[in-house]
């Protein structure tokens, strides 16, 4: 009886370790480089369309650089710019003209903008798929933050059918 009962007390403690296993990963979906282009050439395109010289950074969902695209005229500072705004929208998960607002001096947020590479200005937004960050595009270089949150939406919807599809 003793050993039966060794034997089902082991048996309990090894299924709990394999179950603890089973959660101690979880899987993650990222861009892919193709689909990063795709997104930054589409933001591109917006601005030059709209009569902008910009940069266009996208990020995987962890915030790091996966394409960065500068147009012939687009000004020095917009290279460190999109990529500034790409990482904000990815690590703070919310799109940057919405973290402009909340961090405003006096508000409650304001210290996020004394962070390193944080840019609280528009033009950064967070790429979802089904409630999934995947990852975040920044545009820096049209006249303002509207105006760059206009190429980086131009940049989510030509990739928005293939992610649905995820």
């Amino acid at each position: 009886m003793r050993a039966l009962a060794r034997l089902v007390a082991t048996s309990a403690v090894l299924g709990c370790g394999a179950a603890a296993a089973a959660d101690a990963t979880f899987t993650v979906k990222i861009l892919t480089p193709e689909t990063a282009l795709k997104a930054a050439r589409a933001a591109l395109e917006r601005c030059r369309a709209s009569g902008y010289q910009a940069t266009v950074a996208v990020t995987d969902r962890m915030g790091i650089v996966q394409v960065l695209l500068r147009d012939r005229f687009a000004g020095p500072h917009t290279v460190e710019m999109a990529g500034a705004k790409a990482y904000t929208a990815a690590s703070f998960r919310t799109n940057t003209t919405e973290l402009a607002e909340a961090t405003q001096p006096g508000r409650p947020q304001s210290g996020i903008r004394n962070r390193p590479g944080v840019a609280a200005v528009g033009g950064g937004m967070t790429i979802e798929a089904g409630g999934v960050l995947l990852g975040a595009i920044g545009v820096s270089g049209a006249p303002g933050g509207k105006e760059d949150d206009a190429c980086a939406a131009a940049g989510i919807a030509a990739i928005r059918d293939e992610l649905e599809l995820q």
